[in-house]
């Protein structure tokens, strides 16, 4: 089958198109041709590297599949060729307390396609039953890929972790980005304020358009006095934050007494501080949080069924752009998702 791998870290340049085995499903799992994949900065960051990180190499990228099922496991028996599938990247054992609680975002073995394994970069890929979900109906294959890691985090970040109440108000930064074009529909369906960050006037029309209650270009201005003016001093009972080091010092500031910060990247830089005095006088909360649950899916699912939340989609490209779309990404040229199509 036809791939874009890579077979060194490094810049989007180390991207090739190679030919690589076809696989087979094992007893439990499907094959999917994959009609549409997106592309997400955790595939920036695998591509790049970091200390630590094991992969088979080449490495093919990408965690947010859309395509049809196109053979099965021997032991699969509700699933049938040819239906049309949204694939969970999410990897666990599904067996031990955390899965079978619910929580398999906390298995101890929990993987990510596309990032610990091969991922959709491809013609066909290989993934365990219990991974797939039916395709939202009113959606294009490019639209519905636009879902998975990207709606699956933000919702994870919001509902679970910031326990998001109605009434309350969110800081989005990024709006622009993936997961935070997703956080801004998923905040308004939760009933909050939102406030959304981005870095052109362009883009903050289009997250007003998502439902932005307000908007600071942070290019221009100082995101913490615009939230200042905007909330008259009360400030935000939550922060999606999602770009490190570059926003961290005035994130942590933007909080109120009581205020929870919940963050899922680093894309600026991963190393922070933050004076203890503050964390403990304020009564603020610090949550990490890591793409979300199976179960979770199905919700966003529901609510994109529903018409209350829709990716988006900035554009597609083919499979062989692989490169231009990495480009895209690392500029911040787009508003949303990137998708290719084999």
């Amino acid at each position: 089958m036809r791939a874009i791998a890579f077979r060194r870290h490094g810049g989007p340049e180390v991207l090739e198109s190679l030919d690589l085995p076809m696989p087979e499903p094992t007893a439990k799992e499907v094959r999917v041709k994959v009609k549409a994949v997106a592309l997400n900065h955790l595939d920036v960051w695998v591509r790049t590297g970091w200390p630590g990180l094991k992969l088979e190499l080449p490495h093919v990228l990408g965690s947010d599949v859309a395509g049809v099922v196109d053979a099965v496991g021997a032991e699969v028996k509700d699933v049938a060729v040819g239906t049309e599938v949204l694939v969970n990247p999410g990897l666990s054992c599904g067996a031990c307390e955390k899965c079978l609680s619910g929580d398999d975002v906390l298995c101890r073995r929990y993987q990510i396609i596309g990032e610990d394994v091969r991922g959709g970069y491809a013609e066909y890929l290989c993934v365990p039953r219990h991974n797939l979900l039916p395709k939202p109906s009113k959606l294009s294959f490019e639209e519905a890929a636009c879902l998975p890691l990207t709606f699956l985090t933000a919702w994870h970040m919001l509902m679970s972790r910031a326990q998001l109440k109605p009434g309350e108000t969110v800081l989005v930064h990024a709006a622009g980005s993936g997961v935070g074009s997703a956080a801004v529909q998923i905040a308004k369906v939760a009933g909050a304020t939102v406030i959304a960050t981005a870095s052109t006037d362009a883009k903050l029309a289009q997250a007003t358009a998502l439902g932005a209650d307000h908007v600071i270009n942070y290019a221009t201005s100082d995101s913490l006095e615009g939230v200042k003016k905007i909330t008259r001093r009360r400030m935000v009972d939550v922060v999606f934050e999602h770009v490190g080091a570059t926003t961290w010092d005035k994130s942590v500031a933007c909080l109120p007494k009581g205020g929870r910060l919940v963050t899922c990247g680093a894309t600026s830089g991963h190393q922070v501080s933050i004076d203890l005095r503050t964390l403990f006088y304020k009564s603020i909360s610090l949550l990490g949080s890591t793409m979300g649950s199976k179960g979770e899916l199905f919700r966003v699912l529901d609510l994109v069924e529903r018409g209350q939340l829709k990716p988006v989609l900035d554009r597609v490209l083919p499979l062989a752009d692989a490169v231009k779309g990495h480009e895209l990404l690392t500029t911040r040229a787009s508003f949303g998702n990137v998708v290719l199509t084999p």
